[in-house]
């Protein structure tokens, strides 16, 4: 596992999935001929310490937030396209290691519309 800067992910997101900006957390599967690896996970220490101070936890939790979102990756999991199931997984594991609310959890909140919103016409 790498914890490096947000300049690196950069790097390494624009070199394995060709998107040129940065990101909190990549993960890496093994090569086909290697027995025994699951793969390696990369994390920004930077946006790491930054959600942290803006969701009131430790940068330690959130790094753990996002390394278990990248395992789950190198499980076989992909929240864009597996209907739930990366999320419910991620979120009994977070509740069970005693974690804050994990990244997909994160993201839904943030495209809820808020319950007392008025729509305009």
């Amino acid at each position: 596992m790498l914890v490096t800067s947000s300049r690196r992910m950069r790097q390494l997101n624009a070199q394995f999935r060709g998107k040129d900006y940065s990101t909190d957390v990549l993960s890496f599967p093994p090569p086909s001929f290697v027995k025994g690896f699951s793969g390696d996970i990369a994390v920004s220490g930077d946006i790491a310490a930054r959600n942290a101070q803006l969701l009131g936890h430790s940068v330690s939790s959130e790094v753990k937030i996002l390394v278990l979102h990248g395992v789950l990756h190198l499980a076989g999991y992909d929240h864009v396209s597996d209907n739930g199931q990366m999320a419910e997984k991620e979120l009994r594991l977070r509740r069970k290691l005693g974690l804050p609310a994990a990244l997909i959890e994160r993201a839904a909140v943030k495209r809820r519309p808020r319950a007392n919103a008025r729509s305009r016409p």
